[in-house]
C-alpha cells in the first residue's frame, strides 16, 4: 500500500474516531438530559406546579386559575408551558430559577406572593433547574394569561421590593446537623417544595406567613386550611403516625377523614405520587412543629345537648337518610370504600361548617390508586335550608357538636362568597 494511502486512511480513521466522540457525548449529554427531567418531574410534583398553574377544567400547565384575595383583587396564574410567546419558552435556567426562588420574572417583573417564592427561595438551585427542564418536555401551548385586576396600592408592582427585603428568605434550607436525615428532608419538602405553610398558615396584613401562628391553620379560596401543627386538640398532635402518612398519601386515614376541597387537589396531583420515604419525612418533621391552638377547636358535647338542639328523626336526619346514606351510610361508616366513611372527619368538627358545606356546594374529586373517589354535588332542587339541616345533622351526629349552619351560609357558598 503506497504512503499516501495509508495517510488518507489514517486520516479517515481520525474523522471516524472524532464522530464517534461526537455521537457519545450527544448520547452522554441526552442521558443527562433525560436524568435531569426524570428528576424534575418528580420534584415539580413535590412542589405541586399542576395544581395552581391549571384552570378548571383546562389544560394542564397552561395557567389562567384565578386567586380572589380579599381586598386585593384577581390574580391569575400564568402558562409555565414552553410556549415561546405566553409561556416560558424563551426562559433561560437563570430566568427560570429568579421567578421561582426570587420572584422576579423577566423584565424585572415582580410577581406577587400568590406564587409561594418565598417558600422556593428554600429550595436548591439545582432542584428548580430540574424542574425547568421537566416542563421544557411538556407540548408547548398558547395560552395568555387573564390580565391581573389588582386594587390599589397592591397593583404597586415595585412595593415588591421592599416586601422581599422584609420577608424573602436569603437562600436555601441548610441542613439541621442536630437533627437527622429524615427530619431535614421532611423540612425540605414541607417548608419548601411543598409550601404547605402557604395555605396552613395566616397571614398578617401585609400577606406574609405569620411566624408566631405557622401551621396554625388559616382560610384558602372560601377553604379553612387546618391546623397542621402538634397541638392535640386543634391540630395534628393525636394523630398516629400510619394514620398522618396515610392521609398524606391517599387522601383518607381511618378515623380521620378524607381530604376534600385544596387538600383533595394537592393529593391527587402531588403528595400521592411521593415515595414512602418522603412521606415517612414529612411526618417526621411535621411531628416536630409546635403546637399552636387554633379558634377552630370547639370541644364535643353531651347527648343530652345535642337532643335540645335538634332530635335525629329532624328534617336534616330524614334528609341524610335520603341522599346521603347511600354511600356513607346511616351509621357513618361508609359503603364498599373507606373514602365514604365520615367518622372523624375535620369537617365534622367545625360548627360553622365552613368545608363541609364548601363539600356539599361544590363536590369533591379525590384521585387515588383505585380511581376517582367522587361526591357530585348537591344541586338546585335541595334548597338551602335544606343543606343547613343536613350540615347541623351531620356535624352533631358523627361529630357530636352543635352546628350552628344557616340558610344563609349554604347561599353564600353557592354564590362563591367567602365566609366572614
Amino acid at each position: 500500500m503506497s504512503r499516501p494511502s495509508i495517510m488518507r486512511l489514517g486520516r479517515r480513521a481520525a474523522g471516524m474516531a472524532v464522530l464517534a466522540g461526537m455521537v457519545l457525548t450527544c448520547v452522554a449529554a441526552r442521558a443527562q438530559d433525560a436524568d435531569l427531567a426524570r428528576r424534575g418531574a418528580y420534584l415539580e410534583q413535590a412542589a405541586d406546579c399542576e395544581v395552581c398553574h391549571t384552570k378548571p377544567g383546562g389544560i394542564p400547565f397552561a395557567g389562567g386559575r384565578a386567586f380572589d384575595l380579599p381586598g386585593i383583587g384577581t390574580i391569575y396564574a400564568p402558562n409555565i408551558t414552553p410556549d415561546r410567546e405566553t409561556g416560558i419558552g424563551r426562559y433561560t435556567d437563570a430566568q427560570f430559577d429568579a421567578a421561582v426562588r426570587r420572584g422576579v420574572a423577566p423584565g424585572w417583573r415582580h410577581l406577587y406572593p400568590v406564587m409561594p417564592y418565598a417558600s422556593y427561595a428554600r429550595m436548591t438551585e439545582g432542584d428548580v433547574r430540574a424542574i425547568r427542564a421537566y416542563l421544557m418536555t411538556l407540548r408547548p401551548v398558547h395560552a395568555p394569561a387573564p390580565a391581573n385586576q389588582v386594587r390599589f396600592p397592591y397593583n404597586i408592582r415595585f412595593a415588591m421590593i421592599g416586601w422581599n427585603l422584609l420577608y424573602r428568605p436569603s437562600g436555601p434550607l441548610a441542613d439541621d446537623p442536630g437533627r437527622s436525615a429524615a427530619w431535614n428532608r421532611g423540612r425540605y419538602l414541607v417548608d419548601a417544595a411543598g409550601h404547605c405553610g402557604e395555605c396552613h398558615s395566616p397571614r398578617n396584613m401585609l400577606q406574609a406567613l405569620s411566624v408566631t401562628k405557622s401551621y396554625a391553620g388559616a382560610p384558602i379560596d372560601g377553604w379553612l386550611a387546618y391546623n397542621i401543627s402538634s397541638d392535640v386538640d386543634s391540630g395534628i398532635g393525636a394523630w398516629s403516625d400510619p394514620q398522618l402518612a396515610a392521609y398524606l398519601s391517599t387522601g383518607h386515614a381511618d378515623g380521620r377523614g378524607t381530604a376534600v376541597g385544596p387538600m383533595a387537589e394537592v393529593v391527587s396531583h402531588s403528595l400521592r405520587y411521593l415515595t414512602p420515604e418522603d412521606i415517612a419525612a414529612m411526618v417526621t418533621y411535621l411531628r416536630s412543629l409546635p403546637a399552636r391552638r387554633s379558634e377552630e377547636t370547639v370541644g364535643v358535647v353531651s347527648p343530652e345537648t345535642l337532643a335540645q338542639a335538634g332530635p335525629n328523626h329532624s328534617n336534616g336526619g330524614r334528609l341524610f337518610a335520603g341522599a346521603c346514606a347511600g354511600c356513607h351510610l346511616t351509621d357513618g361508616h361508609g359503603r364498599q370504600v373507606d373514602f365514604a366513611a365520615l367518622w372523624g372527619a375535620r369537617s365534622l368538627g367545625e360548627i360553622d361548617g365552613r368545608n363541609l358545606v364548601r363539600t356539599m356546594v361544590e363536590g369533591v374529586t379525590l384521585q387515588s390508586a383505585h380511581g376517582a373517589m367522587i361526591m357530585p354535588a348537591f344541586g338546585p332542587e335541595y334548597r338551602n335550608q335544606d343543606l343547613a339541616d343536613i350540615a347541623n345533622y351531620a356535624i352533631g351526629h358523627f361529630g357530636n357538636r352543635v352546628g350552628h349552619v344557616t340558610a344563609e351560609d349554604v347561599a353564600a357558598a353557592r354564590a362563591g362568597v367567602p365566609p366572614s
